[in-house]
């Protein structure tokens, strides 16, 4: 990932030397997860480097260890950064027939292959290292960089080896175009272009994190289909299923129409546009230097990508970077219609970096951004104000960290304009699954993956300490056919069970409107949930989590809508971002009247698998530890539980 503007929390994570036995009196603060991996102190972020090596699963260059994916042991990471670049993030390859030369001794070394961020000129470039002692050293190639394209916006590679052609290729990310690129390399140091792909499916948000991988539908390896996964900042990951054969990758036609349906379905509320700033500001007054004296092109000098505005000019007050102030102040205008919609991004800082509705000099509504370059939709209803005449001033006023803001199509409209998830094929629902990597090989032919654990938005406010972020429980990723064609679906690896206590069962239930099921009485909010429920068409049915006075986190299934929503407004401690209390919904079929849901909890976080994982949803969440009720009910109907299983999941330290 790439953050110029963020310089509160490092990149990667550190861990400190110590005692398994240590450790155990360590993980206990607050929120601290049971089963996830978490850093002892510090910042943990994207996983990456994940490589296998000699029985050991490897994340971040050896800064962990695990023989299972669920114990993992903690080491010091050897840094391979220079006094003139920055070290982000990439992935590490076994090269077993040393095409590199690095080897010794007729001992394959490890490659490391990650970006590069220059701390003088903001260039993004792509560098290798290698190892001989299994990655607990680390030496930079001589020739560095490998790739050079003068870009700031082009990052974190992915390299496997293609086996048709004997060569290695890389997936690495053009971040601010929306595009994958492919390279191919004889040796890991001399690397050719291929081909790209994209921009497709959601693109609002730079493009990070790409991987690139073959698997078997429904388990049969006759039929093989390749998942392009790349993650949309600060959204999240979405994936694609088609062809790749050695230099493009192309999506199958069917996938792309189903992925062209659901972008067909989201389109901006219709409206005449008061301001579009293609032009210049004729008619607006300035104050201050925050604002250049026309429009912006899009990105200034030393800002992140912005992305999300239309056409190709927009308003931007990062003309003097974060340091400098202002405002402007649109010509008058009759509000003649319901709503006043626009286009926002930069800066979440009420009253200070806003766009602001006068009636008679005062101000009567504002917005802000959510802290990120991508502007979004969002708007005011305006029916108490028609037929006055009206203004807008954009403030720029606080000089801090994302002290801008972004404002582009400011227009009328008979419709609020909606904020919802831009729709994709996403590879998870929730807000805090991002940055996701897999391992490139292991002991056997299962493809697992494992993502960030935490957003961007509110990453360095999360109220946990001393360590900041995560990694999800790894996943399993597995093709498979339904109906409406070929999805990806995703399960927790099998070796979670290594942590089950006691199972707790139920079968045969019914749940009354007015009725609910609460026999469950976890001692900690560290366990897994399995239920299997039979609905019809008109019910609803919820269950609450960590449950308790003025608290819950609530996940609901309408069989009407087929959608599943999870919602954490009421999940406990919410109020250190704006961006961090909401509903997040998903698509989950009912599939002859019988829903599925798999749910880890682990203290501060909540992970739902829908169906056997075809539609999965992450989320953070930071309750009282003391409430740790679970409730079953119904909304409307009588609902059944066909079957449901409970298992309280250890600590991965005291195990």
């Amino acid at each position: 990932m790439n953050f110029k503007s963020i310089v509160i929390l490092p990149l990667f994570f550190y861990f400190t030397s110590f005692s398994q036995k240590k450790a155990v009196s360590i993980f206990k603060e607050k929120y601290r997860p049971n089963y996830h991996l978490t850093s002892v102190k510090g910042a943990l972020f994207d996983p990456t480097a994940l490589v296998y090596v000699n029985g050991y699963y490897q994340v971040n260059r050896r800064l962990a260890l695990s023989k299972d994916l669920v114990h993992w042991k903690f080491e010091n990471r050897h840094s391979i950064k220079t006094d003139s670049t920055r070290e982000m993030s990439g992935s590490v390859v076994i090269d077993s027939s040393n095409t590199s030369g690095f080897g010794k001794n007729r001992q394959p070394p490890l490659v490391a292959i990650y970006s590069v961020l220059s701390t003088t000129n903001g260039k993004q470039t792509q560098c290798i290292a290698y190892s001989n002692d299994d990655g607990k050293t680390w030496l930079n190639y001589n020739k560095n960089p490998v790739i050079d394209i003068n870009s700031s916006e082009f990052r974190d590679p992915q390299v496997f080896w293609y086996m048709p052609s004997s060569e290695w290729i890389m997936v690495v990310a053009m971040a601010a175009e929306q595009k994958v690129r492919f390279y191919n390399s004889p040796d890991l140091k001399d690397w050719h272009y291929l081909s790209d792909f994209g921009p497709a499916g959601a693109i609002r948000g730079v493009w990070e994190c790409p991987d690139l991988f073959a698997l078997p539908v429904d388990g049969n390896k006759d039929n093989i289909k390749w998942v392009l996964e790349v993650d949309v900042q600060p959204v999240g990951g979405q994936y694609y299923i088609g062809h790749f054969d050695g230099k493009q990758f192309v999506a199958d036609s069917a996938f792309m129409e189903a992925l062209q349906q659901l972008k067909n379905e989201q389109s901006p509320a219709p409206g005449r546009v008061l301001f579009d700033f293609e032009n210049n500001l004729s008619g607006w007054q300035q104050e201050g230097d925050a604002f250049a004296a026309s429009p912006a092109s899009g990105v200034l000098p030393y800002q992140n990508a912005v992305i999300g505005f239309n056409g190709k000019k927009l308003v931007n007050s990062f003309n003097k970077k974060d340091a400098a102030t202002g405002k402007i102040t649109s010509p008058s205008f009759n509000i003649s219609k319901k709503c006043i919609n626009f286009l926002i991004g930069g800066g979440d800082h009420p009253g200070k970096t806003c766009i602001n509705l006068l009636i008679n000099g005062k101000i009567v509504r504002t917005a802000t951004g959510i802290d990120t370059e991508v502007l979004n939709w969002a708007g005011w209803d305006v029916r108490d104000f028609n037929g006055m005449e009206a203004r807008v001033e954009i403030v720029d006023a606080h000089t801090g960290g994302f002290g801008h803001i972004t404002v582009d199509d400011i227009m009328l409209s008979d419709q609020l304009a909606k904020t919802e998830k831009e729709k994709t094929m996403w590879v998870d629902y929730g807000p805090d699954f991002y940055a996701v990597r897999s391992w490139v090989n292991g002991p056997d032919e299962r493809r697992i993956w494992v993502a960030w654990l935490g957003s961007w938005l509110y990453a360095s406010t999360v109220p946990t300490s001393p360590w900041k972020g995560g990694h999800t429980f790894p996943r399993e990723v597995k093709l498979k056919n339904f109906p409406e064609g070929i999805r990806l679906i995703q399960q927790p690896v099998q070796e979670i069970k290594s942590i089950r206590g006691k199972k707790i069962h139920f079968d045969n239930l019914e749940l009354q409107p007015g009725s609910s099921f609460n026999k469950l009485k976890p001692t900690d909010n560290a366990y897994e949930l399995d239920v299997e429920l039979e609905l019809k068409t008109g019910e609803k049915f919820s269950v609450d989590l960590c449950k308790g006075i003025n608290q819950q986190m609530t996940i609901t299934y309408d069989a009407d809508s087929e959608i599943l929503f999870v919602n954490r407004i009421h999940s406990g401690e919410t109020d250190f971002s704006a961006s961090f209390p909401g509903i997040s919904s998903a698509p989950l079929k009912l599939r002859n009247g019988i829903i599925q849901l798999r749910i880890l909890v682990d203290h501060s976080s909540i992970e739902v698998f829908g169906n056997d994982g075809e539609t999965v949803v992450t989320c953070q969440i930071f309750p009282d530890p003391a409430k740790k009720g679970i409730e079953l009910y119904s909304h409307t109907g009588t609902i059944k539980i066909k079957w449901l299983d409970f298992w309280p999941l250890r600590s991965v330290l005291e195990n």
